[in-house]
């Protein structure tokens, strides 16, 4: 008998597929403004599946992190769980970035190409970019407010506040004991409440790819072919890159992890919302074997620092709208930029299309007509779609190899 798992599953794949043909059919036998008001309902079934979770991801975040920071002790394990942890992020987006700048200088996607390009299409993108300062870098980072943050999903911000809350808790001991109780409590009825969240995904998948194709067409995947043909291998070899070293530490269980990582990829991939599966990922690696209290701390340490799809992205568009203005940049340079984005890209967890936000912000920073940006919108969100499903594979294999690391690892 299917269990309900892979049925909705199956249900998320099937959305997907009847989105891809009933947004077909309207980009086909609508006009523009028809497809254009239908799309905008359409996308009403995403928005609202979206919601539904990001309402959930604030207090999961704080109540897990605090909790799980508070069981594992003392502050002697907390730094030596958050070191690891840490070390791996930035590791792995060190290589993510590579791989994105060795690709794009072999391939050279930009070279030849003539592309239109309206650079008021890219107005809400250079308007962030714009204002992209240092203190916007700091704002973002450190919370003024954790009732702001938790009021506008800053999950960094509130990650930072509940680091600092848990290790308080650690530091007091007993005296804390009541209200890591009362949280461990809101933990578990909040993943509950994921369950039933959930049962939204095919609906919220349906209107996401529907809209998207009916406004654009199956069209815009043929003009840009090349671009994401490309992306999409660097995607690929991303991924063998770290199955590999996923199996390198975990060995055959590294085929039972990917069957429990399945749906949230799925969800990820359709909705292009890498952050949406945060609450079903934490529930499927506790099943996995992960221990509550390093998945707590680690996987949302994950979303704010070990996006490994998104890191790999930046490079690649950098460089290829270098590429596409006949802007040759030396080796340095571009290590450079990779640093930059590095960096750069710590600070605006959250931040919608924050990976276009920050690639416009390091273009200027490299004399790269920052109107470029408008050259990639248009397949942006099929971009988004392989990247969001890449961060989640990243996510989960740190926080499964950094359960091995502390021997929490259960079968």
């Amino acid at each position: 008998m299917m269990s309900r798992t892979n049925r909705l599953t199956l249900w998320i794949l099937a959305a997907m597929a009847l989105g891809i043909g009933v947004g077909y059919a309207m980009h086909t036998g609508m006009d523009a403004a028809e497809r254009g008001g239908v799309a905008a309902d359409l996308k009403l079934l995403t928005d609202i599946f979206l919601r539904l979770v990001k309402m959930i991801i604030a207090p999961l975040v704080f109540s897990t992190l605090v909790v799980g920071i508070a069981k594992l002790g003392d502050l002697r394990t907390v730094g030596r769980v958050g070191g690891r942890s840490l070390l791996w992020f930035l590791t792995a987006s060190l290589v993510s970035l590579l791989l994105g700048m060795l690709l794009v200088n072999a391939l050279q996607p930009g070279v030849g190409l003539h592309l239109a390009m309206d650079p008021n299409d890219a107005k809400d993108v250079l308007d962030k970019a714009h204002s992209f300062t240092l203190k916007d870098f700091v704002a973002h980072v450190f919370p003024e407010s954790i009732i702001a943050a938790m009021a506008t999903n800053e999950t960094l911000q509130i990650v930072v506040f509940s680091i600092f809350f848990g290790v308080a808790c650690a530091a007091v001991g007993d005296y804390a004991k009541p209200v890591v109780h009362f949280l461990e409590a809101v933990s578990h009825v909040i993943l509950k409440m994921v369950g039933y969240v959930m049962k939204f995904a095919p609906l919220g998948v349906f209107g996401a790819v529907a809209a998207v194709i009916a406004v654009r067409g199956l069209g815009v995947l043929r003009t840009y072919a090349i671009y994401i043909g490309e992306f999409y291998i660097g995607l690929a070899i991303l991924w063998a890159v770290l199955l590999l070293v996923g199996y390198f530490f975990l060995g055959r269980r590294m085929a039972e992890l990917l069957r429990r990582i399945v749906q949230p990829i799925a969800i990820a991939f359709s909705t292009t919302s890498s952050e949406a599966v945060m609450p079903k990922l934490m529930e499927e690696l506790e099943r996995f074997g992960c221990k509550d209290r390093v998945v707590s701390f680690v996987l949302p340490l994950g979303y704010s620092f070990n996006l490994d799809g998104s890191m790999m992205y930046m490079t690649f568009a950098s460089l290829f709208i270098a590429q596409v203005y006949g802007i040759h940049m030396d080796l340095g340079t571009q290590l450079l930029m990779l640093l930059t984005l590095m960096l750069t890209s710590k600070g605006i967890a959250g931040v919608p299309r924050a990976s276009l936000v920050v690639v416009a912000a390091t273009l200027g920073m490299f004399g790269v007509p920052v109107e470029g940006i408008a050259l990639i919108l248009p397949i942006d969100h099929f971009c988004d779609m392989g990247r969001s499903a890449t961060n989640v594979v990243g996510n989960a294999i740190a926080t499964s190899v950094v359960s091995k690391w502390e021997g929490d690892l259960g079968k």
